[in-house]
């Protein structure tokens, strides 16, 4: 354990669980406004906390996508239930993805276990930025294809979500749901068939991280693996209460200029991970 960490008064402690409960509440306010999976805006805020609190470079990214993907564990779970009760999961897709799907977040996770910090951070800054751009400048009429791969090509692209999303600590909507979108998918049946993915990520993902963070030095305190207990308790709470909030905020607001916004955090926040990296 880091000195930093092991040193935590009583005072610090405080505000590292303020900083988590407020991490909670801005990933779901942001998922619920925006439609995007929490752990996008999970994953940079404790990297930041735990770079302040003098975590160990070694070990906080891989404890900040692990208690992300706790996260998403019952955030998508409650999800998916809403819009499997309005039609809009694809069961059948479901079916033909999750054996690939589950594969590739076993590869994501083994890979994240055996890399250095720096190359976990340098991975969610590269996706960072390519998320930020298609947010930014996607259009709604962007199509590969008129329908979805069939086949290995399906498996294949299957396989790379739950590799990249494991690796980055974030559910399927990220990355499945404009991949999905651009083969002209409907967008609804896109986003609720995307909070099963969701799951089908977080289980695995969050198992595998806390294997391979056992036995490993330097963790913040109460941590299981590379789960920090306390970032799953303060921040799922926080997070599943403020979603409805930023739900109905979406309603009110400009949302095209919010999504510019946002993009350009995860512009900023993905060139600052990276400069991290070779700084």
């Amino acid at each position: 354990m880091s000195d930093a960490i092991a040193a935590l008064d009583l005072t610090h402690f405080a505000l590292y669980a303020a900083s988590l409960l407020a991490t909670g509440a801005l990933a779901g306010f942001v998922a619920g406004l925006l439609g995007v999976g929490g752990g996008i805006v999970i994953v940079p805020v404790l990297f930041y906390v735990f770079t302040l609190l003098g975590l160990d470079e070694d070990v906080k990214m891989h404890v900040a996508v692990g208690t992300s993907l706790s996260t998403i564990i019952a955030t998508s779970a409650m999800s998916v239930r809403a819009h499997y009760r309005k039609g809009a999961v694809d069961v059948a897709m479901l079916k033909r993805w999750f054996v690939a799907t589950v594969a590739g977040v076993v590869l994501g996770t083994v890979l994240a276990s055996h890399v250095k910090g720096p190359t976990l951070t340098a991975v969610f800054g590269t996706v960072a930025l390519i998320v930020s751009f298609h947010m930014a400048f996607s259009r709604p009429t962007w199509r590969i294809a008129d329908a979805p791969p069939k086949g290995i090509g399906e498996q294949a692209i299957a396989a790379m979500i739950g590799m990249v999303s494991a690796m980055m600590g974030i559910g399927g909507g990220t990355l499945s749901v404009p991949t999905l979108t651009l083969f002209n998918y409907p967008i609804h049946r896109a986003v609720g068939t995307a909070a099963a993915i969701g799951f089908i990520i977080g289980v695995p993902g969050t198992i595998g991280f806390v294997i391979g963070g056992l036995g490993e030095p330097d963790l913040p305190p109460f941590s299981l693996g590379y789960v920090s207990l306390v970032g799953l308790a303060l921040i799922l709470p926080t997070s599943m209460a403020m979603a409805p909030w930023g739900a109905r905020a979406a309603h009110a607001l400009p949302t095209r200029k919010l999504k510019l916004a946002f993009a350009a955090f995860l512009f900023v926040t993905g060139l600052r991970m990276l400069a991290s990296v070779f700084s």
